[in-house]
């Protein structure tokens, strides 16, 4: 029998604890408290809650909540943010430590925000819902390249602006 941790409705998911930046703790270690899924939220509560824990230094809760609207909201916006959970990833890869993959999906979310940008850009050149999209296309590059460079990254410190 396989005594794998399973959720509330029987599916895989580890009980263990999460740091801030959901690296898994030891059993029974205090931890942060996860970020619930499938949470419904209009466009403009996603992005404020995403800022608020990117300021928390927790870009790895962030991308669940971007990962949220992108599996609820309409499919045309989809790639939108999808492209923010990218970023919110390679912030927290970077974090981590992993600068290889940090600065792989840095970039990634940065080609895909830019290439979902054109359709959802606003005529003053900024993007959806009040996100900058070439501030955030421009962080992500800039950020890759510190990570290529061996600089540490703090999550907080170099968290985004989304709007």
């Amino acid at each position: 029998m396989n005594a794998r941790d399973r959720d509330g409705e029987g599916r895989a998911r580890s009980a263990r604890p999460r740091d801030g930046l959901g690296r898994p703790l030891a059993y029974g270690e205090p931890g942060v408290e996860r970020q619930p899924e499938g949470v419904v939220r209009t466009p403009a509560e996603t992005v404020a809650e995403a800022q608020r824990l990117l300021d928390a230094g927790m870009p790895f809760h962030a991308h669940e909540v971007f990962e949220d609207a992108w599996k609820s909201g309409p499919e045309a916006e989809a790639p939108l943010w999808r492209a923010l959970a990218q970023l919110a990833v390679g912030l927290t890869h970077a974090a981590r430590g992993n600068a290889v993959g940090g600065a792989r999906l840095l970039r990634r979310g940065a080609e895909a925000l830019a290439a979902a940008g054109p359709e959802t850009a606003s005529a003053r050149g900024g993007g959806p819902y009040g996100i900058d999209v070439p501030g955030l296309v421009r962080w992500a590059r800039e950020l890759a390249l510190r990570v290529d460079e061996g600089r540490a990254v703090d999550a907080a410190a170099q968290a985004p602006r989304l709007a």
